[in-house]
Protein backbone atom coordinates (compact mmCIF):
# COMPACT_ATOMS: atom_id res chain seq x y z
CA UNK A 1 0.00 0.00 0.00
CA UNK A 2 1.30 3.56 -1.02
CA UNK A 3 1.80 6.37 1.22
CA UNK A 4 -0.40 9.00 1.30
CA UNK A 5 0.75 12.03 -0.32
CA UNK A 6 -0.88 15.36 0.65
CA UNK A 7 1.21 17.31 -2.35
CA UNK A 8 -0.53 14.80 -4.69
CA UNK A 9 -3.73 15.20 -3.19
CA UNK A 10 -3.90 18.78 -3.91
CA UNK A 11 -2.10 18.67 -7.52
CA UNK A 12 0.44 20.85 -6.20
CA UNK A 13 4.12 20.06 -6.19
CA UNK A 14 6.95 22.09 -3.41
CA UNK A 15 9.60 23.29 -5.77
CA UNK A 16 13.52 23.78 -3.95
CA UNK A 17 12.91 27.64 -3.71
CA UNK A 18 10.18 27.26 -1.60
CA UNK A 19 7.93 28.47 -4.13
CA UNK A 20 4.81 26.34 -4.98
CA UNK A 21 3.76 24.53 -8.80
CA UNK A 22 0.03 24.31 -9.10
CA UNK A 23 -1.20 21.89 -11.76
CA UNK A 24 -4.64 22.53 -11.62
CA UNK A 25 -6.07 25.17 -13.50
CA UNK A 26 -9.36 25.92 -12.24
CA UNK A 27 -12.16 27.67 -14.13
CA UNK A 28 -12.15 31.19 -14.29
CA UNK A 29 -14.70 34.16 -14.94
CA UNK A 30 -13.53 37.86 -16.47
CA UNK A 31 -15.30 40.63 -14.96
CA UNK A 32 -18.10 42.48 -16.09
CA UNK A 33 -18.30 46.22 -15.97
CA UNK A 34 -20.83 46.95 -18.50
CA UNK A 35 -24.62 45.73 -18.16
CA UNK A 36 -25.46 42.50 -19.76
CA UNK A 37 -29.02 40.80 -20.33
CA UNK A 38 -30.13 38.47 -17.79
CA UNK A 39 -27.18 39.16 -15.96
CA UNK A 40 -27.90 40.91 -12.08
CA UNK A 41 -24.70 42.69 -11.32
CA UNK A 42 -22.08 44.12 -13.06
CA UNK A 43 -18.21 43.82 -12.14
CA UNK A 44 -14.55 45.14 -12.05
CA UNK A 45 -11.18 44.30 -11.26
CA UNK A 46 -8.87 47.18 -9.75
CA UNK A 47 -5.47 47.05 -8.49
CA UNK A 48 -4.72 48.53 -4.66
CA UNK A 49 -1.19 47.63 -3.97
CA UNK A 50 1.05 47.90 -7.14
CA UNK A 51 4.09 46.64 -4.99
CA UNK A 52 2.30 43.70 -3.68
CA UNK A 53 0.20 43.48 -6.73
CA UNK A 54 -3.10 42.98 -4.56
CA UNK A 55 -6.17 43.41 -6.27
CA UNK A 56 -9.97 43.50 -5.78
CA UNK A 57 -12.87 42.72 -7.96
CA UNK A 58 -15.72 45.26 -7.10
CA UNK A 59 -19.36 43.81 -7.68
CA UNK A 60 -22.94 45.85 -7.68
CA UNK A 61 -26.24 45.06 -8.46
CA UNK A 62 -26.99 46.35 -11.81
CA UNK A 63 -30.98 47.14 -10.13
CA UNK A 64 -30.09 49.67 -7.30
CA UNK A 65 -32.74 49.80 -4.50
CA UNK A 66 -34.17 53.42 -4.23
CA UNK A 67 -36.34 55.26 -1.68
CA UNK A 68 -37.87 58.17 -2.32
CA UNK A 69 -36.27 58.38 -5.54
CA UNK A 70 -33.35 58.25 -4.03
CA UNK A 71 -31.00 55.64 -4.37
CA UNK A 72 -30.94 53.88 -1.50
CA UNK A 73 -27.15 52.96 0.34
CA UNK A 74 -25.83 49.62 0.38
CA UNK A 75 -24.14 47.44 2.75
CA UNK A 76 -20.38 46.88 1.71
CA UNK A 77 -18.94 43.18 1.87
CA UNK A 78 -15.36 43.26 1.81
CA UNK A 79 -14.76 38.84 0.98
CA UNK A 80 -12.40 36.77 1.50
CA UNK A 81 -12.01 33.40 -0.75
CA UNK A 82 -11.27 29.66 0.64
CA UNK A 83 -8.55 27.71 -0.79
CA UNK A 84 -6.55 26.41 2.21
CA UNK A 85 -3.97 29.62 1.67
CA UNK A 86 -2.38 28.32 -1.53
CA UNK A 87 -5.46 28.10 -4.06
CA UNK A 88 -7.73 30.02 -6.11
CA UNK A 89 -8.04 34.26 -6.71
CA UNK A 90 -10.62 36.35 -6.89
CA UNK A 91 -11.68 35.37 -10.60
CA UNK A 92 -12.14 31.68 -9.75
CA UNK A 93 -15.84 31.23 -10.89
CA UNK A 94 -17.09 29.55 -8.07
CA UNK A 95 -16.17 32.86 -6.25
CA UNK A 96 -16.81 35.13 -8.65
CA UNK A 97 -20.79 33.53 -8.93
CA UNK A 98 -20.73 33.75 -4.60
CA UNK A 99 -19.87 37.35 -4.73
CA UNK A 100 -22.22 38.02 -7.52
CA UNK A 101 -25.19 36.31 -5.70
CA UNK A 102 -24.27 38.53 -2.23
CA UNK A 103 -24.27 41.70 -4.55
CA UNK A 104 -27.62 40.74 -6.15
CA UNK A 105 -29.99 38.97 -3.48
CA UNK A 106 -28.54 41.08 -0.35
CA UNK A 107 -28.21 43.63 -2.01
CA UNK A 108 -24.77 44.85 -1.24
CA UNK A 109 -21.79 46.53 -2.56
CA UNK A 110 -19.45 43.50 -2.78
CA UNK A 111 -15.19 43.91 -2.68
CA UNK A 112 -13.63 40.54 -3.34
CA UNK A 113 -10.35 40.61 -2.23
CA UNK A 114 -7.50 38.73 -4.42
CA UNK A 115 -4.91 38.68 -1.07
CA UNK A 116 -1.62 36.53 -2.16
CA UNK A 117 -1.08 32.91 -1.61
CA UNK A 118 1.15 30.73 0.08
CA UNK A 119 4.11 29.16 0.47
CA UNK A 120 5.04 32.45 -1.72
CA UNK A 121 3.64 34.56 1.02
CA UNK A 122 3.36 33.05 4.30
CA UNK A 123 1.31 34.35 7.08
CA UNK A 124 0.91 37.53 7.99
CA UNK A 125 1.18 38.61 4.33
CA UNK A 126 -2.48 37.93 4.04
CA UNK A 127 -3.41 39.56 6.82
CA UNK A 128 -1.68 43.00 5.94
CA UNK A 129 -3.57 42.23 2.53
CA UNK A 130 -6.93 42.63 4.46
CA UNK A 131 -5.71 45.53 6.39
CA UNK A 132 -5.00 47.39 3.15
CA UNK A 133 -8.17 46.28 1.48
CA UNK A 134 -10.19 47.83 4.13
CA UNK A 135 -8.02 51.01 4.35
CA UNK A 136 -8.56 50.90 0.06
CA UNK A 137 -12.10 50.62 1.08
CA UNK A 138 -12.25 53.46 3.30
CA UNK A 139 -10.00 55.88 1.16
CA UNK A 140 -12.65 55.45 -1.37
CA UNK A 141 -15.91 56.59 0.41
CA UNK A 142 -13.56 59.79 1.21
CA UNK A 143 -11.84 60.86 -1.73
CA UNK A 144 -14.59 62.67 -4.28
CA UNK A 145 -12.63 60.91 -7.41
CA UNK A 146 -12.36 57.66 -5.62
CA UNK A 147 -14.37 54.19 -6.85
CA UNK A 148 -17.79 55.50 -7.59
CA UNK A 149 -19.65 52.29 -6.99
CA UNK A 150 -18.17 52.32 -3.09
CA UNK A 151 -18.62 56.40 -2.88
CA UNK A 152 -22.18 56.56 -4.54
CA UNK A 153 -23.19 53.73 -3.44
CA UNK A 154 -21.77 52.11 -0.59
CA UNK A 155 -23.04 52.49 3.20
CA UNK A 156 -20.05 53.00 5.03
CA UNK A 157 -21.96 52.91 8.43
CA UNK A 158 -22.52 48.80 7.17
CA UNK A 159 -18.89 47.49 6.40
CA UNK A 160 -19.03 43.66 6.86
CA UNK A 161 -16.16 41.32 6.74
CA UNK A 162 -16.93 37.78 5.28
CA UNK A 163 -14.51 34.73 4.79
CA UNK A 164 -14.93 31.22 3.39
CA UNK A 165 -12.31 28.96 5.28
CA UNK A 166 -8.76 30.36 5.27
CA UNK A 167 -10.94 33.36 4.37
CA UNK A 168 -12.80 33.44 7.55
CA UNK A 169 -9.30 33.17 9.87
CA UNK A 170 -8.42 36.19 7.97
CA UNK A 171 -11.75 38.54 8.77
CA UNK A 172 -11.06 37.27 12.36
CA UNK A 173 -7.71 38.86 13.00
CA UNK A 174 -9.05 41.26 10.80
CA UNK A 175 -11.92 42.58 12.71
CA UNK A 176 -9.31 42.55 15.82
CA UNK A 177 -7.57 44.77 13.83
CA UNK A 178 -9.89 47.06 12.29
CA UNK A 179 -10.30 49.42 15.78
CA UNK A 180 -6.30 50.20 15.42
CA UNK A 181 -6.65 51.49 11.05
CA UNK A 182 -8.68 54.84 12.26
CA UNK A 183 -11.37 54.01 9.29
CA UNK A 184 -13.83 56.36 10.34
CA UNK A 185 -16.39 57.44 8.41
CA UNK A 186 -16.30 52.96 7.54
CA UNK A 187 -17.58 51.30 10.44
CA UNK A 188 -17.00 47.53 10.80
CA UNK A 189 -21.11 46.35 11.59
CA UNK A 190 -20.27 42.76 11.55
CA UNK A 191 -18.18 39.75 10.59
CA UNK A 192 -19.12 36.43 8.77
CA UNK A 193 -17.11 33.46 8.85
CA UNK A 194 -17.93 30.52 6.98
CA UNK A 195 -16.39 27.34 8.12
CA UNK A 196 -13.44 28.85 9.18
CA UNK A 197 -9.91 27.61 9.14
CA UNK A 198 -8.30 27.33 12.31
CA UNK A 199 -6.55 24.17 14.02
CA UNK A 200 -3.61 23.15 16.85
CA UNK A 201 -1.31 20.69 17.82
CA UNK A 202 -3.39 18.61 20.02
CA UNK A 203 -5.86 16.51 17.76
CA UNK A 204 -9.52 17.52 18.52
CA UNK A 205 -12.57 14.63 17.76
CA UNK A 206 -13.64 16.07 14.78
CA UNK A 207 -9.67 15.91 13.33
CA UNK A 208 -9.81 12.19 14.26
CA UNK A 209 -13.03 11.39 13.54
CA UNK A 210 -12.85 12.63 9.37
CA UNK A 211 -8.98 12.15 9.45
CA UNK A 212 -8.99 9.86 5.86
CA UNK A 213 -12.03 12.77 4.60
CA UNK A 214 -11.56 12.81 0.86
CA UNK A 215 -12.00 16.46 0.60
CA UNK A 216 -9.76 17.19 3.08
CA UNK A 217 -8.16 14.50 4.86
CA UNK A 218 -6.17 15.15 8.40
CA UNK A 219 -2.27 14.83 6.69
CA UNK A 220 -3.68 17.74 4.14
CA UNK A 221 -5.11 20.02 6.28
CA UNK A 222 -1.53 19.66 8.40
CA UNK A 223 0.55 20.69 5.02
CA UNK A 224 -1.83 23.44 4.44
CA UNK A 225 -0.63 25.15 7.77
CA UNK A 226 3.22 23.87 6.96
CA UNK A 227 3.37 25.99 3.93
CA UNK A 228 1.55 29.24 5.60
CA UNK A 229 2.13 29.60 9.06
CA UNK A 230 5.83 31.48 9.91
CA UNK A 231 9.01 29.23 9.61
CA UNK A 232 9.76 27.60 12.68
CA UNK A 233 6.59 27.79 14.34
CA UNK A 234 3.65 25.17 14.62
CA UNK A 235 -0.14 24.85 15.08
CA UNK A 236 -0.06 26.16 18.37
CA UNK A 237 0.61 29.56 16.92
CA UNK A 238 -1.86 32.41 17.49
CA UNK A 239 -2.48 32.79 13.56
CA UNK A 240 -4.07 28.86 13.58
CA UNK A 241 -4.94 28.54 17.02
CA UNK A 242 -6.74 31.40 18.84
CA UNK A 243 -7.53 29.59 21.76
CA UNK A 244 -3.67 29.73 23.05
CA UNK A 245 -2.58 32.44 25.45
CA UNK A 246 -1.32 35.51 23.96
CA UNK A 247 -2.00 39.28 23.67
CA UNK A 248 -4.81 39.35 21.11
CA UNK A 249 -6.96 36.95 23.35
CA UNK A 250 -7.15 40.74 25.36
CA UNK A 251 -8.30 42.02 21.66
CA UNK A 252 -10.91 39.41 20.38
CA UNK A 253 -13.79 41.71 22.98
CA UNK A 254 -13.59 44.19 19.98
CA UNK A 255 -14.94 42.27 17.91
CA UNK A 256 -18.29 43.27 16.01
CA UNK A 257 -21.09 40.91 16.33
CA UNK A 258 -20.15 37.87 14.89
CA UNK A 259 -21.78 34.68 12.61
CA UNK A 260 -19.67 31.70 12.55
CA UNK A 261 -21.00 29.26 10.21
CA UNK A 262 -20.03 25.55 10.17
CA UNK A 263 -20.96 21.80 8.62
CA UNK A 264 -21.54 18.32 11.06
CA UNK A 265 -18.70 16.77 8.61
CA UNK A 266 -15.84 19.22 7.96
CA UNK A 267 -13.12 18.25 9.81
CA UNK A 268 -12.51 21.42 11.56
CA UNK A 269 -16.26 21.40 13.17
CA UNK A 270 -14.84 21.16 16.36
CA UNK A 271 -12.28 23.82 16.09
CA UNK A 272 -15.44 26.32 14.66
CA UNK A 273 -17.64 25.57 18.02
CA UNK A 274 -14.74 25.77 20.21
CA UNK A 275 -13.97 29.38 18.12
CA UNK A 276 -17.62 30.17 19.08
CA UNK A 277 -17.52 29.82 22.74
CA UNK A 278 -14.58 31.60 22.97
CA UNK A 279 -15.93 34.47 21.44
CA UNK A 280 -19.34 34.20 23.62
CA UNK A 281 -16.71 34.30 26.58
CA UNK A 282 -15.19 37.72 25.57
CA UNK A 283 -18.24 39.29 25.38
CA UNK A 284 -18.70 39.48 21.43
CA UNK A 285 -22.29 38.94 19.91
CA UNK A 286 -22.28 35.51 18.52
CA UNK A 287 -24.77 33.99 16.05
CA UNK A 288 -23.64 30.44 15.64
CA UNK A 289 -25.08 28.17 12.91
CA UNK A 290 -24.09 24.69 12.67
CA UNK A 291 -25.64 22.33 10.64
CA UNK A 292 -24.70 18.50 11.48
CA UNK A 293 -25.25 17.76 7.92
CA UNK A 294 -22.89 18.31 5.36
CA UNK A 295 -18.98 18.56 4.37
CA UNK A 296 -16.45 20.96 4.20
CA UNK A 297 -17.51 23.43 1.47
CA UNK A 298 -21.19 21.45 0.55
CA UNK A 299 -22.25 25.42 0.03
CA UNK A 300 -19.86 25.77 -3.08
CA UNK A 301 -21.33 22.15 -4.92
CA UNK A 302 -24.39 22.27 -3.32
CA UNK A 303 -27.34 24.66 -4.74
CA UNK A 304 -29.82 24.09 -2.06
CA UNK A 305 -26.85 24.81 0.62
CA UNK A 306 -25.59 27.76 -0.93
CA UNK A 307 -29.10 29.29 -0.98
CA UNK A 308 -29.33 28.29 2.76
CA UNK A 309 -26.16 29.89 3.52
CA UNK A 310 -27.11 32.74 1.82
CA UNK A 311 -30.26 33.40 3.78
CA UNK A 312 -28.48 33.00 6.71
CA UNK A 313 -26.13 35.88 5.64
CA UNK A 314 -28.82 38.37 4.56
CA UNK A 315 -30.47 37.48 7.43
CA UNK A 316 -27.56 38.78 9.71
CA UNK A 317 -26.28 41.75 7.54
CA UNK A 318 -29.71 43.03 6.93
Amino acid sequence: MSKFDPYHHLSVTLNPDGTLSRYVNYPTTDANPEPSAGIPIVSKDITINDETKIWVRVFRPTKLPSNDNTVARLPIILYFHHGGWILLSAADSAIHTNCSQLASDIPAIVVSVNYRLAPESRLPAQYQDANDALLWVKKQILDPKGEQWLRDYGDPSRCYLYGCGCGGNIVFFLGMKAEDLQLEPLRVAGVVMNQPMFGGVQRIKSELRYATDQLLPLPVLDLLWDLVLPKQTDRDHRYCNPLVKGPHLDKISRLKRCLVIGFGGDIMIDRQQELATLLVKRGVQVEARFDMMGFHNIDMVDAQRAAAVLNIVKEFIL
